[in-house]
């Protein structure tokens, strides 16, 4: 299990300025921790190892022995919502009580896949951002532009947009092709690449990147070429399958907004494929700091 001095230390080396963007903070803590590493909290009460119960109070007690484990390694945290949403209010506010428990420097990003019309997405943004403390949201792109623009409009907050996602299928409506815009000069070509295309002049600059999976790295590398300056979020390796190889030639930006900074803004989310081997461990707390600890190590920081 990872000391308290241990945890202290992945805190205190990630003091960030107040007011900076949220590149610039994912920036340092990726240089502070050498590692792009996203760690994931999708707790499944099923999955828990035995010693805790399949209830929230064991769901909340074994995320914070992720975050202990993660503390000193991880790039960022991202809890995903629906996880917690599942309980009800009291779901939520064991969320809130593990964001809080997050140490400043580390970027949280919610996984909430949230989009709709503006004066809902507003909402949205004072939920997530506000009530919650994210750093970054992740987004549907599906009405557009107009619709998520009140999460992209905060300066120092972030969102990533669905792109070409890791599901297996993602291709029945992401790979349909449509057809080309002349005005925009884009061809006929499929919609994850539009998606692409478009995002990448949405927003001030610096607030929005993109979801694209570890499990497509032809598209992945596809949508780096059309996106060159957009931060990745990448899912997908450890229990999906995905290789990091391609991830880490592609995944980092090459040109502004992202690129220039350590990482180049790519982060890559694992969630299994860490707590997986606690569920059977003697000691789950030091299966989880390890686990973490061989992913930071192969997801370094390469430019």
């Amino acid at each position: 299990m990872t000391t308290e001095s241990e945890a202290e230390r992945g805190s205190q080396s990630v003091a960030v300025p107040a007011g900076r963007g949220y590149l610039d903070r994912l920036a340092a803590r990726s240089v502070a921790v050498g590692s792009v590493l996203c760690v994931g909290l999708d707790p499944d009460p099923a999955s828990l190892p035995a010693s805790f119960s399949r209830d929230l109070a064991g769901l909340e007690a074994f995320c914070r022995l992720v975050l202990e484990g993660a503390a000193p390694y991880a790039a960022a945290i991202k809890p995903n919502l629906a996880f917690f949403e599942a309980y009800g209010s009291a779901g939520m506010a064991s969320l809130e009580r593990l964001r809080a428990a997050i140490p400043s420097g580390v970027p949280v990003v919610m996984d909430a896949k949230r989009g709709d019309i503006g004066s809902t997405a507003a909402r949205q943004a004072v939920a997530l951002f506000d009530a919650l403390g994210a750093d970054a949201v992740t987004v549907s792109p599906y009405l557009g532009q107009e619709a998520i623009a009140p999460l992209l409009e905060r300066l120092d907050r972030f969102a990533y947009v669905l792109c070409r996602t890791s599901n297996s299928g993602a291709g029945e409506l992401q790979s349909l092709v449509v057809a080309a815009d002349v005005a925009a000069g884009f061809p006929d070509e499929p919609l994850y690449a539009r998606v692409a295309r478009r995002v990448a002049g949405w927003g001030p600059g610096g607030t929005v990147g993109l979801v694209v999976g570890a499990t497509a790295p032809v598209e992945l590398a596809e949508i780096r070429a059309l996106a060159p300056g957009l931060a990745f979020l990448v899912p997908g390796v450890g229990a999906q399958g995905g290789e990091i190889g391609p991830v880490l030639a592609e995944g980092p930006a090459r040109v502004q907004p992202a690129g220039a900074r350590p990482g180049g803004g790519l982060l890559v989310n694992v969630s299994r494929g860490i707590t997986g081997d606690a569920r059977l461990a003697t000691d789950p707390g030091e299966a989880i700091r390890a686990a973490t600890a061989d992913w930071a190590g192969r997801l370094p920081v390469l430019r």
